[in-house]
């Protein structure tokens, strides 16, 4: 039987996840999944573990009224709260190829997570209303992204993971690749031929398989970089499309709901 073995919220892009039992799925996909973000305070161009691998070891609690909680060794916590949505507070940023406005945390976040990054840096939330739309070709003209790269949701099978586990020769992490959901009790890759499912009341679409990037090739533990680039070598030798290499699915919910660890999971189509 297919069920959901695993959810996970990424409050603030390319930090730590939380490792959730249940949570609630707005418009944007998962509530508090990248609806913050960090950027180059002089550029506005948004800030990842690719250059920034140190990223990985910065902790982030998201709350209910939207808000965060930062935490990093030697630098203690800050509590973040959402910042006003009004021209006073608003910061250009880039994502890839979109350029938007979207509200700055303030001075007192920047400081601390500037602090953190070693550069100047401001952090910034993105508002349901000044959302991205998803790349050209896929979704509807309902689907929106928040900070995420750009879709939604990534879905993962855990069988897929364990037979990339055992073509490299030891165990590599989930985190690596950083998704909401991991489905277990599948074949190894099944969720590629996979266009529709449901999980509890919720039907998820799934639009594209997910190209990977050096990103993988941290350990989210200690954020060191693998001297051997794996999984991506591995990865490489059976997983290469058109010159992309993918692993895992990216997702749109229809609607609003919410998830449980646990929950079966139907294959619609």
């Amino acid at each position: 039987m297919l069920q959901l073995s695993a959810l996970y919220r990424y409050p603030l892009k390319s930090c730590k996840p939380e490792v959730l039992d249940s949570a609630r799925f707005d418009a944007l996909g998962l509530a508090g999944d990248r609806r913050w973000m960090l950027v180059d305070a002089a550029t506005g161009r948004f800030l990842t573990q690719r250059a920034l691998p140190h990223m990985s070891q910065l902790s982030v609690l998201w709350n209910a009224t939207g808000g965060v909680t930062l935490a990093a060794e030697g630098l203690g916590s800050l509590d973040v709260a959402v910042p006003c949505d009004q021209a006073d507070t608003l910061r250009g940023v880039t994502v890839w190829r979109d350029s938007l406005q979207v509200p700055d945390a303030g001075d007192e976040a920047a400081a601390w997570v500037s602090a953190f990054i070693g550069k100047p840096a401001r952090m910034v939330y993105m508002p349901e209303g000044r959302a991205r739309w998803l790349p050209d070709g896929y979704g509807t003209v309902d689907d929106k992204v928040a900070f995420a790269d750009g879709f939604p949701l990534l879905l993962i099978g855990q069988g897929s993971l364990d037979d990339l586990s055992a073509r490299i020769g030891r165990p590599q992490e989930m985190l690596r690749f950083r998704p909401n959901l991991v489905i277990s009790g599948a074949e190894p890759f099944a969720e590629d031929s996979w266009k529709r499912i449901r999980i509890g009341t919720m039907e998820l679409r799934v639009l594209k398989g997910c190209s990977r990037c050096i990103l993988t090739t941290i350990d989210p533990a200690t954020g060191l970089r693998s001297q051997d680039r794996e999984p991506l070598t591995t990865l490489r030798t059976y997983r290469q499309v058109e010159g992309e290499i993918l692993f895992g699915q990216n997702v749109v919910g229809d609607g609003e709901g919410r998830l449980e660890v646990g929950m079966a999971v139907e294959v619609l189509e």
